[in-house]
Formats: structure tokens, C-alpha cells, sequence
């Protein structure tokens, strides 16, 4: 079925506003004028008034069933649905949006298995809708700079990719990414290794998971665990490459956050895209200042011959929607192409099938 292009401005609705609503996807759609963040769904009395203090009294619906059983009417009219909720709730509330005649975007995971994943991608080509996954860390500045380098030839055949996403939350928390079992969606490789194995795939290609290309090795740590927060899983890609990504809660000092070894030259950067840490700090994402790192502003690019320093590009979640925005308008494809996400999901799924 053909796609009907829509018009501007595109009325979202978000729904879910934890860290993933209130962070990141409410503040993206809000500072896009392509964009009207007509609605925030949340139950959570606190994050209520949070939202409509933000963005307007009455922006906030008590549930999904409530803003889905009625998209096209009234003040809910919309185009676009964000979905940004608990991981086992992705793909069924993604499939009732497509249902409703919604476009959509689902914060990672897309789903728990590329199974679920390729059947929402097939609904959207039935419905004649878009639908893509918030990668956003394709836009985190280290790792733009990682592609630039790469794509320059400044580190000649890369053969190596080290990847390290680390924190130090020794005590389970609340949150489901804590409390869930894998099954439902639970533990740290469900939560960070869906934006690791995307940057490998993204930066070194295809993954062969028949010919045992993805070892794994998911540990639980911490005193009544019920899923991993100590994982590494390194890839083989089809190129010759390797992929090593190491996740953790548990990490009391961080390795690098990448270091990329190629045939000419290593490039090495510490510390974290700094765009979370802003907006949750309150800073608008039209900051001139907005992705730029004030922490660890360069990386090290060494060759036999001597090191110098790189400075690292500009973070820039807010592409994402700026991509989402000329997809609907215009018909280009989504930033996200959501048959990446199911790529993702196989390697997820044989990492479980590994550690059972």
C-alpha cells in the first residue's frame, strides 16, 4: 500500500514520560517547528504536572487507550506516535497506532525479538505508514567523529572496534530495566546493547550470526538480580572486522568509550556524548552549546609516527526528528530504517540463546 505524505505541523503524541518522554523525545519534538507535541501520555501524578507545567495545561492523557481509541477526532487529531514505555509494551502499542493510521516511532528496543521486529515492519507496509526506532546514538558526537575519520580513510582498513557504554549503580533500582526478567525486556543488554550493536553494524556492515559470528557472555552481579548488568559481546563481520562491546552497572572506572584500530592509525575517546547529561541539567536543545562536549572535547588519534588530538563533532539528537519530519513531508526514507533494528534483535536473541 502506497504511504500518504503528511502535512505540516506533524501533531505527535508521546507516550510514556520517564527519562525516555521527559529526556529525550518530548523536548525533540517540542523544539522542532515541523513538530506540534499535542499530547504526553503518562498515569504518574508527579510527571503529569511536570509535563503540563512544560508544555501546556491539558497536554497529558491518563493512558494509550484513551489517545488511541479516538486519534483522528477533536483536539487528539494526530499524525505521529512516539512510544517510549516499557520494552515488553513496544511492539503491542506500536501495532495499535499502526492500526489507528498513525505513523511511528519506538524508542529501542523496537521489540523483544526480530521476529516481533519484522512483523511491525510488515504491519507499517500493509497500513501504508512509516515506522522507525530512535537510534538516537547514531548522533552521538564521539561517534560521528569515529565516522568521519573512518569514512576519510584517516585510519586506513578499521579492524578492530572497542566499545564501552559503563556506569557504577552497584544497587538494583525500580526501574524495569531492573526489575524485568530478560524475557520481558529486562537487564542492561536489552537496554544499551540495541544502540552497541547498531553503532558496529552501522560503522563496520553485516553480521553473519550462522557462521557463529557473535559471542556473549551476560553476567548478573548484583545481590537479588533477576537479568544481566555485565555483558560483553564481541561480533565478527563479514568484512574481516571485530566488534568488541562491553556493558555494565557494575563498572567502577570506565574504559574508553571507543577505541577503533585500524591499519594505519588507533583513535581512542573517554566519556559520554554529553546530550543526556544536558537535558536532563535543563538545557534547551537549541543551545548553541547543546552536544557540544565540555568534559572530554577531543579524542587521541595515534599512528607510528606520533599522536594529535581530534576534536569531536557536535552531538546532534535533534537530526533524528529533523529526518523523521522530510520522511513524512516528503516521502524520503525515515533516518532509522527499521529493518536495522531487526538485524539488532538477532544478535540480541543469540546472545540470550547463549547464556539461557
Amino acid at each position: 500500500m502506497a504511504t500518504t505524505a503528511r502535512t505540516a505541523p506533524l501533531r505527535t503524541a508521546v507516550i510514556g514520560y520517564g527519562l525516555g518522554g521527559s529526556v529525550f523525545h518530548a523536548p525533540l519534538v517540542a523544539a522542532d517547528p515541523a513538530f506540534e507535541l499535542v499530547a504526553v501520555v503518562t498515569s504518574n501524578a508527579e510527571r503529569a504536572a511536570e509535563a503540563n507545567a512544560r508544555y501546556g495545561d491539558g497536554v497529558v492523557v491518563p493512558d494509550a487507550g484513551t489517545l488511541l481509541s479516538r486519534p483522528g477526532a477533536g483536539e487528539l487529531a494526530l499524525d505521529l506516535v512516539v512510544i517510549t514505555t516499557p520494552n515488553a509494551t513496544h511492539a503491542p502499542l506500536a501495532h495499535r497506532a499502526l492500526d489507528a493510521g498513525l505513523d511511528v516511532i519506538v524508542d529501542k528496543p523496537f521489540a523483544l525479538s526480530a521476529a516481533d521486529a519484522g512483523e511491525l515492519v510488515a504491519h507499517a507496509e500493509r497500513a501504508g505508514r512509516r515506522i522507525a526506532v530512535f537510534q538516537n546514538r547514531r548522533w552521538d558526537g564521539e561517534f560521528l567523529t569515529v565516522r568521519a575519520l573512518v569514512d576519510a580513510g584517516e585510519l586506513g582498513e578499521v579492524r578492530q572496534f572497542e566499545s564501552a557504554f559503563e556506569w557504577w549503580k552497584p544497587a538494583l533500582g525500580a526501574k524495569n530495566k531492573d526489575v524485568d526478567p530478560a524475557a520481558e525486556g529486562g537487564g542492561i543488554l536489552f537496554d544499551l546493547g540495541p544502540h552497541l550493536i547498531d553503532q558496529a553494524l552501522q560503522l563496520l556492515g553485516p553480521v553473519d550470526i550462522a557462521a557463529g559470528a557473535v559471542h556473549a557472555e551476560l553476567d548478573a552481579r548484583r545481590d537479588g538480580a533477576v537479568n544481566d548488568d555485565d555483558s560483553f559481546v564481541t561480533l565478527r563481520h563479514a568484512s574481516g572486522a571485530r566488534s568488541r562491546l562491553w556493558m555494565s552497572a557494575v563498572a567502577p572506572a570506565n574504559r574508553p568509550r571507543f577505541r577503533v584500530v585500524g591499519s594505519k592509525a588507533v583513535f581512542t575517546t573517554w566519556g559520554l556524548d554529553p546530550q543526556e547529561r544536558q537535558a536532563k541539567a535543563g538545557m534547551d536543545v537549541g543551545d548553541p552549546e547543546f552536544g557540544v562536549d565540555d568534559v572530554s572535547p577531543t579524542g587521541l588519534l595515534e599512528t607510528p609516527d606520533g599522536s594529535r588530538e581530534i576534536p569531536l563533532e557536535r552531538g546532534d539528537y535533534a537530526a533524528f526528528y529533523r529526518g523523521v519530519a522530510e520522511a513524512l513531508l516528503t516521502g524520503t526514507p525515515m533516518p532509522v530504517d527499521p529493518h536495522d533494528a531487526v538485524a539488532g534483535l538477532a544478535i540480541i536473541a543469540e546472545c540470550h540463546r547463549q547464556n539461557p
